[in-house]
């Protein structure tokens, strides 16, 4: 048997899948760069290869090719990036005598959140109320209508949070927490989340990243213990949940990489029916995507800590280094995943 793995090389996400693909005694992974998908290079892979799709990763070519030119922290450009990434994906599919781990059209689907959020609801996977907007006059006449004053806006491409606004309106004032700042005459994301109160540039802002798609939520009221917020990154392999992590933030975004920490799984799986609350949503948000070996579902837990509800579902998402299985097995998220190819994925 012979894996196959489209990334970044020298990736961590595509060193830590070569790791434990080594660790179970089989041949080093052929890797396939993203940068030469996106630049139309032909390609080819071990015949019978079970290939893995993995991020385009750190790279400023594979974005460049993406996006087109310009400073990778830069907020923006989610349909273009979309556009050239789908059309990827669809390379991939065509290469000659492989076996594909995730199934392109779903990884499309993820990585356009309104669909996603879509295809979620319609399955019955609890997830906020949503509605899409173009503008940010449409932002506010949405939330008018809907009676919301708080909502989060997500750009329908984005990821790690990039460009995401946790926005509220009351008494004629905004209040704006986002991860985008104004550097050097462009949008770029910070490592810092940054509270915007100015209402006209909010709208910059906000009209900025709408051409683009906006996908809209109503506000979930997190639960919070210590006085941080939390969800969680569950991660399901073939359909199971197998992996998670509790992450906390003083600020509504609880990203990792800004600044939010890793909290206690006990705090969530000490809580009566709580648990079994998490991983059913978990488990039946990943069911939407049944071709798909691995899924990242965030999942949000109510305010009154006993209500959930799905935020997101990352195609990519299995990025939990030193983690192990909560089953006891003592495996990471991508030996979790060779060990389902190698007995039970079909």
């Amino acid at each position: 048997m012979r894996f196959a793995v489209v990334g970044t090389p020298g990736d961590r996400r595509v060193t830590l899948f070569r790791d434990a693909v080594l660790a179970r005694g089989l041949a080093e992974p052929y890797v396939i760069a993203w940068r030469d998908v996106l630049a139309g290079r032909e390609l080819e892979a071990p015949e019978g290869a079970l290939l893995r799709v993995d991020s385009p990763g750190e790279d400023p070519r594979a974005d460049a090719l993406l996006r087109g030119p310009g400073e990778p922290a830069r907020v923006g450009g989610g349909a273009a990036w979309y556009r050239a990434f789908t059309a990827g994906l669809e390379r991939v599919a065509a290469i000659p005598g492989v076996r594909l781990l995730g199934d392109v059209g779903e990884i499309g689907v993820m990585f356009d959140k309104r669909r996603c959020h879509a295809v979620l609801s319609g399955a019955g996977v609890p997830v906020p109320e949503g509605f899409a907007a173009g503008s940010y006059e449409e932002l506010r006449d949405g939330m008018a209508a809907r009676r919301w004053a708080r909502v989060f806006v997500k750009p329908a491409h984005g990821s790690s949070a990039s460009g995401v606004i946790a926005f509220q309106a009351h008494a004629g004032r905004i209040h704006a927490v986002t991860s985008a700042t104004w550097t050097d005459g462009a949008w770029c994301n910070s490592l810092r989340v940054r509270t915007i109160t100015d209402e006209a540039q909010a709208r910059r802002l906000v009209d900025f990243l709408a051409p683009d798609g906006l996908h809209v939520e109503q506000w979930f009221p997190k639960a919070a213990s210590g006085g941080r917020a939390f969800d969680l990154r569950v991660v399901t392999v073939a359909g199971r949940p197998t992996h998670a992590v509790v992450r906390t933030s003083r600020s509504p975004m609880t990203n990792l990489h800004l600044g939010g920490t890793r909290g206690d799984l006990e705090t969530v799986r000490g809580r009566a029916g709580l648990w079994e609350r998490v991983l059913e949503a978990a488990a039946k948000a990943a069911g939407c995507f049944p071709n798909s070996l691995s899924t990242g579902v965030d999942v949000m837990v109510g305010s009154d800590w006993r209500s959930v509800a799905v935020a997101e579902v990352n195609a990519f998402g299995d990025l939990l280094p030193g983690l192990g299985d909560f089953s006891g097995h003592g495996r990471d998220t991508y030996a979790e995943q060779v060990e389902a190819v190698l007995t039970t994925w079909t």
